[in-house]
């Protein structure tokens, strides 16, 4: 399975603490997709950017067999390069042959603020098929803001266990005030930690980033796989660069022309979808704790849900964390992306509801946050909202805004939709201004574009896949009817064989191609 706990970490970010795509609009169900389009950068590289693309990248040891790590220069604003730069880290995987050299292949796992690095040394350098690393030089870098690239950090692990148990679904006034307080708390500590750079961790300018890393590797043409938000960057990359698209794939895709309150109203509804699908499985199963029909798993998982509001029960936790409604809800979510994690679901749920253990269900949440044994944070969340709230305006601008959404986010999902409405609540707040606008990309141009949807996707629904192919002038669009986030190495053989052909051969599929 690609990804594993990197990818459910990585990927579930981008649904959960988006502040999402732009201008605030009229409401979820007015908003529809923007008209304007993403325009295509100049081919010549400017003067001023020479020195960029023409480093040299010293390559070391990193600790870990196989992989070489580097690291490289940017730009701190493209825009005057004679500011500053930003110091990217890179890391690649030789190829190990037998077979004629393709170059290098780029990969990506979303979020925004997965780290690409431990991306491709926990799984893709080692776990994506032979052939495509016999071939490729496996390569990785970490966005601006990300991991091992000079990574935004807002809040210690004291206070950010504090943030992740702040209600989500605030019944009063009080409540209402409390949540508030959390994200300005939050979005402060992010402004503090790194001023200059919060304003220059677009996606457009990690794309940019990522042509200067093609260049230095020598490629002509990028070769890329992308998840999720990595789907977005490497769209982005197409349309600005379309004459150097090489081999892209974009699995789970994103859909760039959406503004915000549509985008997190779909995503509620992908995870409605995916809670069906989990409710469906679970009543087929002796030991689930939510009932024996699946029109009644919502409803006591709901009630489930509120009795911890009003009293939560203990974990075990050494530091002393309890489960409450925000981390069980989490935790729940966590394992929407991947039908593999829907066991131990079952068991963390029956645990918490007959033993009054929330053990279980605080793993799956840990798990989600990245937060270790020790209480310790990565940044995937503070990269996650630095990425997203200067890439689009926040979806709300305030509390009052998020109450009148509320019927249609419940109506989207009645079991998680409070929750996540109030959540892309976060950007309003954000130190600095947003930089982008909810944009179509045609890419025109631009050599063949795989795009793979997944039918029952939470975080990333089907229609976007669907919308993002329309738009892409080359796209081909590859269908996985399944459960789960993403398609590419997750068991399916005629998805994987498919993409191996075209990474390998640059044989892609005939548009609309189904697998399961």
């Amino acid at each position: 399975m690609i990804g594993a706990l990197v990818g459910v970490a990585a990927l579930l970010a981008s649904a959960c603490t988006s502040g999402g795509s732009t201008h605030a609009g009229s409401g979820p169900a007015e908003a529809g997709p923007a008209e304007a389009g993403l325009v295509a950068l100049p081919r010549s590289t400017p003067a001023a950017l020479t020195p960029y693309y023409t480093q040299k990248l010293t390559w070391r040891s990193c600790g870990v067999p196989g992989f070489q790590c580097a690291t490289m220069r940017a730009p701190l604003d493209y825009a005057k390069p004679e500011d500053g730069n930003t110091q990217l880290a890179v890391a690649r995987k030789k190829a190990t042959g037998p077979g004629k050299p393709l170059g290098s292949l780029l990969v990506n796992p979303g979020g925004p603020g997965g780290s690409a690095i431990g991306y491709l040394q926990q799984y893709a350098g080692i776990g994506y098929p032979t052939d495509v690393r016999a071939r490729y030089d496996m390569v990785a870098v970490d966005p601006r803001g990300v991991a091992r690239s000079e990574p935004v950090e807002c809040l210690s692990g004291r206070a950010m266990d504090a943030y992740t148990q702040t209600d989500f679904t605030p019944d009063d006034a009080k409540e209402t005030a409390e949540l508030v307080e959390a994200q300005k708390k939050f979005a402060e500590g992010c402004g503090k930690d790194a001023p200059g750079l919060l304003r220059h961790v677009s996606t457009a300018e990690a794309a940019r980033d990522m042509d200067i890393l093609r260049s230095v590797l020598g490629d002509d043409k990028l070769t890329y796989v992308g998840a999720s938000y990595g789907t977005f960057l490497g769209a982005t990359y197409a349309g600005l660069f379309p004459d150097r698209v090489g081999r892209l794939v974009l699995d789970g895709a994103m859909d760039p022309s959406l503004p915000a309150r549509r985008m997190n109203l779909d995503q509620t509804a992908g995870f409605e979808t995916a809670f069906r699908a989990f409710a469906k499985d679970c009543v087929r199963q002796r030991d689930c704790p939510l009932g024996t029909r699946a029109s009644e798993v919502g409803r006591n998982l709901k009630a489930f849900f509120d009795k911890l509001d009003a009293q939560p029960i203990p974990t075990g936790d050494p530091d002393g964390r309890e489960l409450g409604e925000s981390l069980a809800t989490t935790g729940v979510i966590a394992a929407m992306y991947d039908e593999g994690a829907w066991e131990a679901l079952r068991d963390g749920l029956t645990s918490a509801m007959r033993e009054n253990d929330g053990a279980g269900l605080l793993a799956l949440s840990d798990s989600y946050y990245e937060r270790d044994g020790d209480g310790r944070y990565t940044n995937l969340m503070f990269a996650n909202a630095a990425v997203n709230c200067v890439d689009l305006p926040a979806a709300f601008s305030t509390p009052d805004e998020v109450r009148r959404s509320l019927p249609a986010f419940e109506k989207a999902s009645p079991v998680f939709g409070e929750g996540l409405a109030w959540a892309t609540l976060n950007c309003a707040y954000w130190p600095v201004a947003a930089t982008g606008e909810p944009h179509r990309i045609e890419a025109k141009g631009a050599a063949p574009i795989v795009v793979v949807g997944t039918t029952r996707d939470p975080a990333t629904p089907y229609r976007w896949a669907q919308a993002l192919s329309r738009q892409l002038s080359s796209s081909r669009l590859l269908t996985y009817d399944g459960d789960g986030h993403t398609a590419y190495g997750r068991g399916s053989d005629c998805i994987d064989d498919t993409i191996n052909a075209y990474l390998l051969r640059g044989t892609p599929p005939v548009g609309g191609k189904r697998c399961s």
